[in-house]
């Protein structure tokens, strides 16, 4: 697949979204990177602006496998990997799979989960394996897991360890929406073509066929990264080791997550070489969840976004 196959068919992709989804642009195209990327994101945002349905629409226009865990307090790992039941009748056990068997993944309110739930879903992350009874299964190799969580509501979360948020590309932010797309929502929930009907009856079809999204993928091989955008992008997340506001930086995984996140922003943008300004589109997602604040910054209401786009404006951009 060449840039300009890649580009139709991304076309093809955001329109049958759109038919579903109304307005949040920008976290429909960082989803489209952690897609494109084969990673993982967490969606953060209050309740009511559509995460569930965004992850839904995805796997639908994506031709998918989909499913949805609630997470719980109370929910156990073996609630999402499976287990081994007794079969009275062939006498041996036999394997029930759980949620954790498909291809995309919606985590819903995963910081509500305990650790050992949390744990047997980063293995599934990273290794995309499910060990149950001490033996491993394979996930599918396009395994993705969305997980959304709410940022004002804290009482009775288990905050996410700092190796699980590294697992996550992206945090993507659902932001409220513009005047004219609430109102177009509330018009079109009040008839046939409210967007969870128009989901529920299967009007928004596959774009992509078993192959293409492997493809989609190969296709970012074709945008060029020049070794001073790689040094750039080294540089910012080394610089949040040093800053005397950060108590934790970002580790090696972030310049990763970054490069590959920028060339798949530029291939959506129809380009075929990464920019420094395609670096700026991505640095924020790809830091913010990352960088643990010092007590001190905290108190001064010092917030991880103000810090990462301060380092983006000192750090020398290259020509």
């Amino acid at each position: 697949m060449n840039l300009e196959q890649f580009q139709a068919a991304v076309e093809r992709i955001l329109s049958a979204i759109r038919k579903v989804v109304i307005g949040q642009e920008s976290a429909i195209r960082y989803s489209l990177v952690v897609i494109l990327t084969n990673q993982h994101a967490l969606i953060e945002g209050v309740p009511g602006l559509g995460k569930t349905l965004l992850a839904r629409t995805l796997a639908a226009v994506l031709g998918c496998e989909f499913r949805r865990i609630q997470f719980t307090p109370d929910l156990m790992p073996a609630d999402i990997t499976g287990t081994n039941v007794f079969n009275l009748q062939r006498n041996e056990f036999t394997l029930v799979k759980g949620p954790l068997f498909t291809t995309f993944l919606l985590a819903d309110e995963i910081n509500r989960a305990p650790a050992k739930t949390q744990s047997a879903l980063l293995e599934a992350m990273q290794e995309r394996t499910v060990t149950i009874d001490r033996e491993s299964h394979r996930l599918p190799p396009a395994f993705t897991v969305f997980a959304t969580q709410n940022p004002i509501e804290s009482e009775g979360t288990y905050p996410l360890p700092e190796a699980q948020k590294d697992r996550f590309m992206l945090k993507i932010p659902m932001v409220w929406p513009e005047a004219g797309e609430e109102l177009e929502l509330a018009e079109r929930s009040l008839g046939e073509q409210a967007p969870e009907n128009v989901l529920e009856r299967g009007e928004v079809p596959a774009c992509l066929g078993p192959t293409d999204l492997a493809c989609l993928r190969q296709a970012l091989a074709l945008v060029h990264v020049s070794r001073q955008v790689i040094d750039y992008a080294v540089e910012v997340v080394r610089r949040t080791r040093a800053d005397e506001n950060i108590l934790v930086g970002a580790g090696p995984r972030a310049a990763q997550a970054i490069l590959r996140a920028a060339r798949a922003w530029a291939a959506l943008a129809n380009r075929d070489f990464v920019s420094p300004n395609d670096i700026h589109a991505v640095a924020l997602p790809v830091l913010e969840h990352r960088l643990l604040l010092c007590p001190e910054a905290e108190l001064e209401g010092v917030r991880p976004n103000e810090v990462v786009s301060r380092l983006l404006r000192e750090v020398p951009v290259p020509r």
